[in-house]
């Protein structure tokens, strides 16, 4: 169970005032619990619906959300994650990028109407990077996993 720190969600608004990413590549839409300790985590969710723009190739009369788009959602919440951390510790968080992904694995088609829970954890934080394990989940069965590594934007 997540010791959930936020008094409330995190809507679609005040995602976008930390991530960069805009329809149709805006890929979480709510934070739902933020846990600073013992670890860093956080949950958020990704409502999968028959308008994303992909569904129209991938694939026609049997709509698949490509398997790189779901880690890309569990980057996105990677990165809510350390914006979340850096904000309750007074900081401004630095965006982030995808440099490296080990260990995805997917275990179960994603497809309209399923909602994806995003689990992310961070392992650490060091000279600018920050490494994250990640897991997808629809109705709590685990549907895809990474580990992440983000670097921050150098200034």
């Amino acid at each position: 169970m997540i010791n959930n720190v936020l008094p409330e969600p995190v809507e679609a608004g005040r995602i976008m005032e930390y991530l960069p990413h805009r329809y149709p590549f805006l890929l979480v839409d709510r934070v739902i619990a933020l846990q600073t300790e013992p670890e860093k985590r956080l949950i958020a969710t990704k409502n999968v619906t028959i308008n994303e723009p992909f569904f129209t190739g991938h694939f026609p009369g049997k709509p698949v959300m490509p398997g790189v788009l779901i880690i890309e959602s569990m980057a996105q919440a990677a990165g809510m994650l350390a914006h979340l951390v850096a904000e309750l510790d007074g900081k401004k968080g630095a965006l982030f990028y995808l440099v490296k992904l080990d260990n995805a694995r997917f275990t179960q088609i994603v497809k309209p109407g399923d909602q994806l829970e995003l689990d992310v954890i961070q392992k650490r934080i060091m000279r600018g990077m920050g490494q994250y394990v990640c897991e997808a989940r629809i109705d709590g069965r685990k549907v895809a996993s990474c580990d992440i590594m983000c670097a921050g934007e150098k200034t």
